[in-house]
């Protein structure tokens, strides 16, 4: 079943319009780039400069609405000289004969100038900023880290990552709407306000000029201490949020062990760093809007008082006082929300600059440029001298050799830590080699793309994780363009259509459609093993990785799809992981692994008659499920 998708309600008067701004920016749009640069301003360029047509109309729309409020006092100050100086008993027809068309003029700006761009404004910040930018930064974001190495998702949080990749739209989004509808709009209406004020008497754009200057010394000093203080604040919501969702996501685990005491503690030292960081933050805040309130508080009472004063001298008029007051308690209010926006920029700012820690690392891993598609004709695997010890000077793996011939199945079995999984890892290339080489019929897996090698691989982990989608979702992710007759006959080749068959999700969802749950925990470890089973059934790749894959499986089922497996192993070259050792003693050739070296290998028979390792892990499991003397089926 495809994902239900949320209909927009019909607006049939205004659909064009809002279609066309809802569809100036496309948030998917293809991009070469997708790593930002790391610092703040130049991670906002990469993002804004994809924008640029919608930010400068905010650009100009915001100063354009300032510029009409600041003239709205104007009108207030020469609506009042009007009235002064007309003949009240003339009425309007007086009124109009004398000042007719800077009234018309007046209500042209306010009834329809105004409102034109206030509307434009309006539609421009909501339809196509809030809707295409914000998702654009978003969409990138997650495409870019999506593509890291396991590694980068192994030191952090996910529910971290999550968190920032989301906020990044946000912040940025919130960042250049407030810095051009909002701080933009006060600087504009600040200028404005102190020409008109000047035009009046050079005192009066003095005193407001001598405020817009004191205002800006004490932002410049709070800014940046905001800034370092919003980042820190950012950095430990995001690390609370990890908190949070990773005793969340291991909820069974947590009544398991019954530690929801120490799990409280783990997320209330969060909850506290979270706070030590708000609190310097806070203090900051308050220091700052208490000067920025003294100032103001100085500022309006000084400039009205020297209005009153120049009035007394005959040197302003009454609409002229009127009209200064207006604008300078106008410009207090502003002041102050622009203080407020300040606040709100350097927390965005901070919380943009924590995501872009985060973004904008380059990818760990990547294809070399002229990387091309692994072809695979015969499914030869060597791994030649290869060194990795997880970045680390020494450990896993030295100058590890071996050479799986095409159709070969191949077990390998060891100790925990002796390296066994590793190997899995980087024949899909998670990492990269420290040393030697790995090819695939010739090929260097390092010089092929990664999506075309894991392409060619079908792995079955002992740690199966679904996707919280449908079982047909789950399963067609081993091959998206297959039909359905080929998916069920995946899924009855797992044994797993009879379970199937009977699910019920909590929305009433049945069967194929119904969902699994986060990371398939609807389902039991044996069921969603054979789901992972089924979804490699289906790729039908040439060569197959099967680690610890029927792990999970009660003997009864095991035994049910070992045929289905065998069938899946023909022709193909397989690598097949094992602790139980019997699901592996057919296998063509057994590899006993210790501390990333080979130590024995032969097949089952021959290892038991060389009465090593292998022999002793043998005799411990009492011989499996398997005939002792069973040797490689032909």
């Amino acid at each position: 079943m495809a994902d239900r998708l949320v209909k927009v309600p019909p607006m049939p008067l205004f659909s064009p319009l809002h279609r066309i701004f809802e569809s100036w920016l496309d948030p998917f749009r293809p991009v070469e780039n997708l790593q930002p640069p790391p610092s703040g301003p130049r991670f906002f360029w990469h993002y804004v400069s994809q924008a640029r047509l919608p930010f400068l109309a905010l650009l100009i729309l915001g100063g354009s609405v300032a510029l009409i409020e600041a003239s709205l006092f104007y009108y207030v100050g020469r609506l009042v000289d009007i009235l002064d100086a007309a003949n009240q008993s003339e009425g309007w027809s007086g009124l109009l004969a004398r000042n007719g068309p800077e009234l018309i003029l007046m209500l042209v700006v306010v009834l329809g100038v105004r409102f034109i761009i206030t509307w434009l404004s309006a539609v421009v910040e909501e339809q196509t900023v809030n809707l295409g930018f914000y998702n654009l930064v978003r969409w990138q974001a997650y495409r870019h880290v999506i593509r890291q190495n396991l590694s980068f998702f192994q030191n952090d949080f996910s529910g971290a990552i999550a968190s920032k990749i989301w906020q990044a739209g946000g912040a940025v989004g919130d960042f250049m709407v407030a810095a051009l509808q909002v701080v933009w709009f006060i600087a504009v209406y600040a200028l404005t306000t102190l020409i008109l004020v000047g035009q009046l008497d050079w005192r009066l754009g003095a005193a407001v000029a001598l405020w817009i200057v004191t205002f800006s010394l004490l932002a410049w000093y709070y800014v940046p201490r905001m800034r370092k203080r919003s980042a820190a604040a950012a950095e430990s919501a995001s690390a609370l949020t990890g908190r949070i969702v990773d005793s969340v996501s291991n909820i069974q685990t947590l009544k398991l062990f019954s530690s929801q005491d120490e799990d409280d503690k783990f997320v209330r030292r969060g909850f506290d760093n979270f706070l030590a960081s708000m609190t310097t933050l806070a203090r900051t805040l308050v220091g700052v809007r208490s000067a920025m309130g003294m100032l103001s508080g100085i500022a309006i009472a000084g400039i009205g008082a020297l209005a009153v004063h120049l009035w007394t001298q005959g040197l302003v008029s009454v609409g002229g006082v009127a009209f200064t007051l207006s604008l300078v308690l106008r410009l207090y209010n502003l002041l102050g929300r622009m203080m407020n926006q300040l606040n709100g920029l350097m927390r965005n700012y901070g919380t943009a600059q924590n995501s872009a820690d985060l973004i904008a690392r380059p990818l760990g891993l990547v294809d070399k440029p002229d990387a091309k598609p692994l072809s695979i004709t015969e499914g030869r695997i060597r791994f030649e001298n290869i060194t990795f010890h997880y970045g680390r000077d020494n450990g896993i793996i030295d100058c590890f050799n071996l050479d799986i011939a095409p159709g070969e199945r191949v077990g390998i079995v060891g100790r925990s830590g002796a390296g066994k999984s590793t190997l899995v890892s980087l024949l899909l290339r998670f990492y990269d080699l420290q040393g030697g080489r790995i090819t695939i019929d010739g090929q260097d897996i390092s010089d092929v793309t990664q999506a075309s090698l894991r392409a060619n691989i079908g792995v079955v982990t002992q740690d199966t994780a679904l996707l919280h989608r449908s079982v047909r979702a789950n399963i067609a992710f081993g091959r998206n363009d297959a039909s359905e007759e080929d998916l069920l006959n995946a899924a009855q080749m797992a044994e797993a259509d009879e379970f199937i068959s009977d699910l019920v999700d909590y929305r009433g969802r049945t069967g194929y459609d119904a969902q699994v749950g986060e990371r398939g925990v609807k389902l039991s470890g044996g069921q969603r093993q054979r789901v992972a089973i089924a979804r490699v059934l289906l790729k039908d790749a040439p060569i197959l990785v099967l680690d610890e894959a029927t792990s999970a499986l009660d003997s009864e089922v095991e035994a049910a799809i070992q045929e289905q497996l065998e069938r899946m192993m023909a022709g193909k070259t397989v690598i097949a992981i094992a602790h139980r050792l019997s699901t592996i003693a057919a296998m063509d050739r057994l590899i006993v692994l210790e501390k990333g070296t080979i130590v024995e290998q032969g097949t089952h028979g021959e290892l038991l008659a060389l009465n090593g390792q292998y022999a002793r892990l043998w005799e411990r499991q009492s011989g499996g499920f398997l005939d002792p003397d069973v040797g490689p089926v032909e």
